[in-house]
């Protein structure tokens, strides 16, 4: 399955520009999670708006599915209303293109700081393309001796992003947040969060905004991104994904119409007090909550995932 090798791409555009990644205006309040309970009551009508089953069925059960706040009253609507979610999803994918690449490169910002000399950089550059790859900053640590202390402030410079601890770490409770697959494809790892709200992401050496916009959408927690030295980072991250995720089920899909409808039976089969489609790059995001959740933190018992891949248009 391709999903652990794909690269990492570009910020997607939004979800009404899937709301400009910095200060934008949230769609919910902090207050309230996307996937705070909404259970529908007697008389709600079906969250389709092309519903033609009639506007009341009061032999069915209320009590799920809910995707996105709205209650769908049959298996037809319930995949229109994947179906929206799903198109908007796509249609916010945006152009191609590589965000990292206006960033000052690590060589000469840290030239610039005076961390190391000209020469030091080229024999670095030179040991890299003689060697045909490697990271910069490795080559630069295994000639010249640059502590990864010395390093790990330098990614923080070039991307304008704090260089964040691991005290308290606690991998368990924080297991519920981002699926285990996203967490070791990109290189994340969830670190604590703070007053219930915010949520400190942190990334060895390059940090993705699509993921974080992705987990700040389903969650409704603010995500701050930083780097972790990479000594610490390696351990820390070994033990989160060894850690109890919350049940996933992975579908590939040849199409949009066959993903919205294997969406749309885990909704069906599940019956979910809550659920929310997210893309993660060119991965769709179900997650669903098989009964009400108090507070921002999912519960893993009560969290379903469903990931879907899909052909690359």
């Amino acid at each position: 399955m391709p999903l652990l090798g794909m690269r990492r791409p570009d910020l997607p555009a939004s979800e009404a520009a899937l709301r400009q990644r910095a200060g934008g205006e949230r769609s919910w309040t902090a207050q309230e999670s996307p996937l705070a309970d909404r259970r529908a009551g007697l008389f709600e009508t079906c969250a389709n708006p092309h519903c033609s089953t009639g506007w009341l069925r009061l032999w069915r059960s209320r009590s799920g599915p809910i995707l996105e706040g709205g209650w769908s009253c049959s298996p037809g609507c319930t995949e229109e209303l994947v179906r929206t979610a799903l198109r908007r999803e796509m249609e916010a994918r945006g152009p191609v293109r590589e965000t990292h690449r206006h960033r000052v490169p690590l060589g000469l910002l840290m030239m610039e700081q005076g961390w190391i000399t000209a020469a030091q950089l080229r024999q670095a550059l030179e040991a890299q393309r003689t060697a045909g790859g490697g990271r910069l900053g490795q080559w630069l640590m295994r000639l010249h001796g640059i502590s990864e202390e010395l390093m790990t402030r330098a990614l923080g410079l070039q991307w304008s992003c704090p260089v964040l601890g691991l005290e308290y770490h606690d991998a368990e409770a924080l297991t519920a947040l981002v699926p285990r697959l996203f967490l070791d494809a990109y290189g994340a790892l969830p670190l604590r969060v703070a007053a219930g709200r915010v949520l400190y992401l942190g990334f060895a050496d390059r940090l993705d905004p699509v993921l974080a916009l992705a987990v700040e959408r389903m969650t409704g927690m603010r995500v701050e991104c930083g780097v972790v030295c990479g000594a610490q980072f390696g351990p820390a991250h070994q033990r989160m994904l060894a850690a109890r995720f919350p049940h996933v089920e992975l579908i590939e899909a040849a199409s949009e119409a066959a993903l919205a409808r294997a969406f749309a039976r885990a909704l069906e089969k599940t019956r979910p007090v809550a659920a929310r489609l997210v893309r993660v790059h060119d991965c769709l995001w179900l997650r669903m909550s098989t009964r009400a959740q108090g507070g921002m933190l999912a519960e893993p018992d009560a969290t379903r995932d469903v990931i879907g891949l899909m052909g690359i248009r």
